[in-house]
């Protein structure tokens, strides 16, 4: 069996090389990216922002990022028209509170000599409320200072990851268990209607072999290919060049993957059992493993993702794989993570087995 699949370069190649590539390119593709900062332009004066302390300015920095203007008409013309185009986030300015006026620089009455203006899009309302909050806190805390009293809080903002976790970190866990999956699925489900009309399982069962010795040729193969994609991708991901630090008891990503692989084999075991042919078979896989990838989170987080998502990827198992590998190899947790998906998936897999065992025949129908 392991010299069939070697054989198959086709196979070789979507389990092992493919899966890879996402890897290489999503890895390259962020491997700088942070939370990007909100780009507000500052036309004229705004005594708010003039007078931020050097050290609130160093605390802004990494999420706000101004550009001055002149106080012109014409330079709230352009800036306002960058916000249109998308390419600042918004335009903030002051009316002029010389010689008592009380008009903004486009001519309206502006109510008080204080007011300070922003401007916002609304084709990025994700953008927009990122530039309101920021500006509000900013004028809050100087009305704060303004008042000569120190506020009764603070508010301590920090992310819930280490500091120095990068995109690799997440990548490299939510493309680990899409790989996996995707290879037990495929390669289970292609061989069993493969071997049902080529005839060979019913010669397999005809042969002085016993069955435990045909079975666990298969699953010992699938899992040598697992751990072979783990150890592919850990070794890649952890060159320097992608960066990957590996936390903790990493290595509970061994059991993790050996269980998640007995667990897709059932499902290929499934698609195998009532597939016909194998373009039924590999169609009915790609039904099941790419829309689950996707809404398990191995390509992009769920945290943004509508509640009805996030409510229907805890029935995934690809789900609580990718949430378990992240876990024991970027996050430092240990078994208290791994543990309970390990089961589930072990439980998981032995219920699908049964059904398929149900569904099972030696011949094509």
């Amino acid at each position: 069996m392991a010299l069939g699949l070697l054989r198959d370069r086709a196979a070789v190649f979507f389990t092992l090389v493919f899966p890879l590539m996402f890897l290489l390119l999503f890895g390259a593709l962020f491997k700088d990216t942070s939370a990007n900062a909100v780009k507000v332009v500052q036309v004229g004066n705004v005594a708010v922002f003039d007078g931020l302390p050097e050290k609130e300015r160093e605390r802004l920095r990494p999420v706000l990022e101004i550009e001055r203007t002149s106080g012109s008409k014409a330079a709230l013309e352009q800036a306002l028209e960058k916000v249109r185009k998308g390419e600042v986030d918004g335009v903030v300015y002051q009316s002029d509170a010389g010689s008592g006026a009380r008009t903004d620089i486009g001519g309206r009455d502006a109510g008080t000599d204080g007011q300070v203006e922003l401007r916002v899009s609304a084709a990025d309302p994700a953008k927009a409320g990122s530039v309101r909050g920021i500006v509000s806190s900013i004028v809050q805390e100087e009305n704060l200072r303004a008042t000569g009293q120190p506020p009764r809080y603070t508010l301590g903002t920090h992310r819930v990851e280490d500091e120095s976790v990068q995109a690799i970190q997440f990548l490299t866990p939510g493309l680990l268990g899409w790989a996996v999956a995707m290879g037990a699925v495929f390669g289970t489900a292609y061989n069993l209607v493969s071997w049902r009309k080529k005839r060979i399982l019913r010669r397999l069962w005809l042969a002085p072999i016993g069955t435990g010795s045909v079975v666990g040729a298969r699953v010992g193969v699938n899992l040598a290919l697992a751990l072979a994609q783990t150890a592919i991708f850990l070794a890649v991901a952890t060159l320097p060049y992608y960066g990957l630090q590996l936390t903790g008891d990493w290595w509970l990503c061994v059991p993790l993957v050996l269980s998640a692989t007995l667990a897709f084999m059932s499902i290929g075991l499934v698609v195998g059992a009532w597939a016909k042919t194998e373009e039924a078979a590999n169609g009915l896989a790609q039904l099941i493993v790419l829309p689950m990838a996707f809404l398990s989170g191995s390509f992009f987080p769920l945290d943004s993702a509508p509640e009805w998502v996030q409510t229907v990827s805890r029935f995934l198992p690809l789900r609580h794989l990718a949430d378990a590998l992240q876990g024991v190899l970027s996050r430092g947790e240990s078994w208290g993570t791994a543990l309970p998906v390990i089961g589930g998936l072990l439980l998981f897999g032995a219920v699908l087995t049964l059904i398929a065992r149900s569904m099972f025949r030696w011949d094509t129908a």
